[in-house]
């Protein structure tokens, strides 16, 4: 990425000249691929037009290879260097404060797949923009359309990776997975990086590389593997997605998942934990596109007078608690009335 800007690159035997800042297509563009920026308006099946975009060269080769496609939600990965600076600094955590710049997208998010053209030997990759977010910004009307997005182009693509921030991914993930169920039947790999892909030293194009070896594992390794599920795949891990955590903001292994070991570990070769791969055949696909959004998460903290911290919870329209007990599940007696009454 560093190299001079008039680059002949090669892909496969397709070359391409291109000039400086020249992009493959507009972020205005990507937006409108479904013509109603970025709202779902029905599957787009992929063609042979766009499969030798992807830097493809014959018809033989084309039919072995997978139809994956990348989702672009918003985070540091597509991001331009001047807005990474710009959050380093803190002014892009919210629209609520003083000079706050939205998500630019660079002209390497534009060309992702010109700027990693190894993406090209595993599978016929397309991206979309379905929208640009800071992922602290992210609410479950965004987990609805990324579902809803998800759910449309099932039968056109053979596995998804969707590039989101880091701060929600762990939440994201879990609703993705709640939401489409086993039954969904194919791989979604969510994805991310500390650093933006323009950037030298950025982890972003080893965790797309990651992602997309785990989603075309049929091909990768060798037809071995039966990997059909919603996963966070970063620093060298793939994690289940509703047992995932995010542990740090600076360092590349930026998540965890305690208590239930990897799917797999990625490094000169690829390790698969298979007993731990979600078993999905003969389960129905039976997606949910609602969500009830009155949860609340209730940490139990010794000494904490319940009443007087939550007081009437089903009164204020709470119709779910997540509590957070000790242990293996023990909580003071006192706070039995309070859960029951």
């Amino acid at each position: 990425l560093a190299m001079a800007p008039y680059v002949e690159r090669e892909l496969l035997g397709k070359k391409r000249l291109r000039a400086p800042g020249a992009a493959s297509a507009s972020y205005e563009n990507l937006l409108a691929l479904d013509g109603d920026g970025g709202r779902d308006a029905g599957a787009s099946t992929p063609t042979k037009a766009d499969d030798a975009e992807a830097g493809k060269v014959d018809d033989d080769a084309l039919a072995t290879l997978p139809r994956v496609l990348l989702l672009h939600c918003g985070g540091t990965l597509g991001m331009g260097v001047e807005s990474c600076e710009a959050r380093d600094v803190g002014v892009v955590a919210s629209p609520s404060r003083p000079g706050y710049r939205p998500l630019a997208a660079s002209k390497y998010l534009l060309d992702v797949l010109k700027c990693i053209p190894e993406l090209a030997a595993f599978a016929r990759v397309r991206c979309e923009v379905l929208f640009n977010k800071d992922s602290t910004e992210m609410t479950p009307d965004d987990w609805i359309m990324i579902a809803r997005r998800l759910h449309a182009r099932r039968e056109s693509y053979d596995a998804f990776i969707i590039a989101h921030g880091t701060d929600t991914m762990a939440y994201t993930a879990s609703a993705l997975s709640l939401m489409l169920g086993a039954g969904f039947g194919k791989p979604v790999v969510l994805t991310g990086s500390q650093l933006p892909l323009a950037m030298a030293r950025s982890d972003a194009r080893q965790n797309v590389i990651d992602a997309l070896t785990c989603c075309v594992a049929s091909v990768t390794c060798g037809g071995a593997i039966d990997f059909r599920e919603v996963a966070v795949c970063f620093g060298g891990k793939l994690l289940r997605g509703n047992r995932v955590r995010k542990q740090s903001a600076t360092i590349y292994a930026a998540f965890e998942s305690p208590g239930f070991a990897p799917l797999a570990k990625l490094g000169v070769g690829v390790e698969w934990n298979e007993r731990n791969l979600l078993k999905t055949e003969g389960v129905e696909y039976e997606p949910k596109f609602t969500m009830n959004t009155n949860v609340i998460r209730v940490p139990i903290v010794p000494g904490v007078n319940a009443r007087q911290a939550y007081g009437d919870l089903y009164g204020r329209g709470v119709r779910g608690i997540i509590l957070e007990a000790f242990g293996v599940g023990n909580f003071p007696a006192a706070w039995l009335e309070f859960l029951t009454e």
